[in-house]
């Protein structure tokens, strides 16, 4: 889910250039011009205001640099806010390297410079007041190597300019959205006309008559809260004759049904089961608190990856303190395999139940649906929001801490088909668009495994588990011996400076199949048992101890194991190749505790109808809450402090808002693709 890996890309594939390297290389004549009549301005007693804005934007070193406060940003607004008499100011970031130290510093030039001509500048040290750098090294006392390297420079565009495929994005955007705003005033319109048709009039000649067309109108299907029917009763003619009235037959209607608000906002705040089929009560619970703990982990290390000033501080308290595990720390996202470990028990549900729908037959059209059904799902919201986020990218003017992850979102303009065709965590790690989007890969060929599981187990019972037991010891044996080869680390935060960990380990199905696997085991039994597991109370209290034991057991050897192996290690080895599916056995554990009747108040709080709305809305809030992030994250003009009351705050305000959106993407965008139905019935 999360982009570990996106602090890499700002130093990925640059070669550093020393200060002190005179290339032959030349600056603009103009961007000279410029330069010289700046830095001659802010050497005079009196400087004019432009210059002293310009002065007053560069980046200056600040407090607690030996605690990850290194970055120098300087002020990008009041910057471009600068204005000379020949040029305007522009914002441009110089990458350093001094010693084990990287850090960045906020520089402002004439709107006429380049970044090579920026580079240039730095280069010969022409940027200086009086007989001062204007972009100092950090002193020795806090950094040994006194001499600086350039890693590279960028600079920040004043303006805005969406190429084709942005426009091409917000435009498919405007078009999702307008076609279901477009359907609900057609709607209304219809059951406007209704209504006015049905109303008893003042001029009727007799009451009785008015009275009994009324009645027979209702009798019709013409009463305001029945779209479903397309005719109403003709006045003037017989009561059998039916004519058209205003209203699209056919395949028009269905559409106009299935995306007016009057339809896809039913049943979205509704407090019963959002399992289809009914049961299954806790997985409402299980789902919406895994989600608030990705919401979470995200909330704090999307801000960790480049802009805390105190990113030192915080990893020395997350390392120490197990109750950070609720955000970013210990084990990588456990609350993803419990995702996984959901979605292989509802579609092995699924599977079965449509195959006894079609007369107990698993044929080649019945699978087809079944993956056709799951496409339409998940990728109308899912490209919605690729296109939104490639769209919001061009249309927006960055600070100075977007460029980290500007590479990554700029991939989906190469890598877009990925997303697509649902294979986006099988390309190279760098290439994956929008990178929280890697799950909806991995979930769907997972997906695509459960009818060849389901195959099996109808075929024979002995099969079945060579083959289910087969795949289980692969993906533990995988992940064992990538962990061992690779030396991946176990835990977070170390996993942030492991790129191989995301691109090796992380997204890759053949490692992360074990908890979909055991939701399909899950799913089978629960669909086809005769009989209850548990009989006894001693029975259901040993399996509740072995669950918080075996939960409790993941997360204490993740702090055990915190320091990245620097040779092949077997415990690190072992912890990741058996962690997740252990998991995944404990929350199944959980389910059917709670299915058969043992879950006391663990039941209770996860069978609320409180969580079902939220759940209702899940996969939109998945989805958009990383947008959410990026965009304040991307428009900091200052580092983030942390703090547990900060981030905390951090939280809340991004899941405020996630929810509030991702209702609307719901109604607008999920639900009626999910309503569509393409044949007549």
């Amino acid at each position: 889910m999360a982009v570990v890996w996106v602090a890499f890309l700002l130093f990925a594939a640059c070669s550093s250039v020393a200060l002190e390297n005179k290339q032959a290389f030349t600056v603009s004549q103009k961007c000279t011009e410029d330069t010289n009549t700046f830095l001659w301005e802010i050497n005079q007693d009196r400087p004019k205001e432009y210059a002293v804005f310009m002065y007053d934007a560069f980046g200056k070193m600040g407090s607690n640099v030996k605690g990850g406060n290194a970055n120098q940003p300087g002020l990008l607004q009041q910057c471009r806010s600068a204005h000379g008499t020949a040029f305007s100011g522009k914002y441009c970031q110089v990458f350093l390297r001094q010693e084990k130290v990287q850090y960045f510093v906020g520089i402002c030039v004439p709107d006429s410079c380049g970044e090579d001509d920026v580079q240039m500048l730095v280069v010969y040290g022409q940027l200086q007041l009086g007989q001062n750098s204007l972009i100092p090294p950090l002193p020795p006392i806090l950094v040994n190597h006194s001499t600086q390297e350039m890693i590279m420079t960028h600079c920040l565009s004043n303006t805005i300019a969406p190429d084709a495929s942005d426009v091409t994005c917000l435009f498919v955007c405007c078009v999702m959205v307008a076609i279901p705003l477009a359907a609900t005033l057609f709607t209304a319109i219809i059951r406007w006309q209704r209504n006015r048709e049905v109303k008893p009039t003042a001029e009727s000649a007799s009451l009785n008559t008015d009275l009994n067309l009324y009645r027979t109108m209702k009798t019709n299907g013409s009463s305001s809260s029945d779209i479903n029917t397309g005719t109403s009763e003709d006045n003037s003619n017989s009561k059998t004759r039916h004519t058209p009235r205003c209203f699209p037959q056919g395949c028009v209607q269905r559409c106009l049904q299935a995306f007016s608000l009057q339809t896809t906002r039913q049943g979205v705040f509704s407090t019963s089961s959002s399992v289809p089929g009914g049961g299954y009560s806790s997985l409402n619970g299980i789902r919406v608190l895994s989600l608030l703990w990705i919401i979470c982990g995200h909330s704090a290390q999307f801000p960790v990856i480049n802009n805390l000033d105190n990113y030192k501080d915080w990893k020395k308290t997350v390392e120490s303190n197990p109750l950070h595990v609720l955000t970013i720390s210990g084990p990588v996202f456990l609350a993803v395999d419990t995702f996984l470990l959901l979605g292989g028990l509802l579609s092995a549900r699924s599977l079965l139940g449509s195959i006894d729908r079609a007369e107990d037959k698993l044929s080649p059209s019945l699978v087809a649906s079944y993956l056709l059904k799951r496409i339409k799902r998940i990728q109308p919201l899912h490209l919605f929001i690729m296109c939104l986020t490639i769209g919001l990218i061009s249309v927006i003017q960055w600070g100075p801490y977007w460029f980290p992850f500007i590479d990554t979102m700029m991939d989906c303009k190469t890598y877009w088909w990925a997303n697509v065709l649902l294979i986006s965590n099988l390309l190279p790690v760098h290439e994956i668009c929008i990178p929280w989007t890697w799950y909806l890969s991995l979930d769907f060929q997972c997906y695509a495994t459960t009818p060849l599981l389901v195959y099996f187990y109808r075929l024979n019972r002995g099969v079945f588990v060579v083959v289910a037991g087969g795949l289980l010891l692969m993906t533990t044996v995988a992940s064992a011996v990538i962990t061992a080869l690779q030396q991946l680390p176990v835990f977070q935060p170390s996993t942030l400076t492991s790129e191989n960990y995301v691109l090796s380990y992380y997204v890759r199905p053949h490692t992360r199949y074990g908890p979909f696997l055991i939701g399909i085991l899950t799913g089978i039994y629960l669909t086809t048992k005769k009989d209850r597991l548990l009989k006894q109370k001693w029975q259901a209290a040993l399996g509740w101890f072995c669950c918080l034991s075996v939960m409790a057991t993941v997360v204490w050897l993740a702090y055990i194991l915190r320091e990245t192996p620097a040779h092949p290690s077997v415990p690190h080895a072992l912890y990741q190749g058996l962690h997740r599916p252990f998991w995944a056995l404990a929350v199944t554990w959980i389910i059917l505790a709670c299915e058969e009747g043992y879950g006391g108040f663990i039941k209770s709080l996860l069978s609320l109808g409180f969580w079902v709305p939220l759940s209702n809305i899940s996969f939109a809030c998945y989805l958009t809450h990383p947008v959410f992030i990026l965009l304040y994250i991307g428009l900091q003009e200052t580092p983030i402090h942390y703090t547990d009351i900060n981030f905390m705050y951090l939280f809340l305000g991004h899941l405020l808002l996630t929810l509030v959106v991702s209702y609307v993407f719901t109604v607008l965008v999920e639900k009626p693709y999910l309503l569509l139905k393409w044949n007549s019935t």
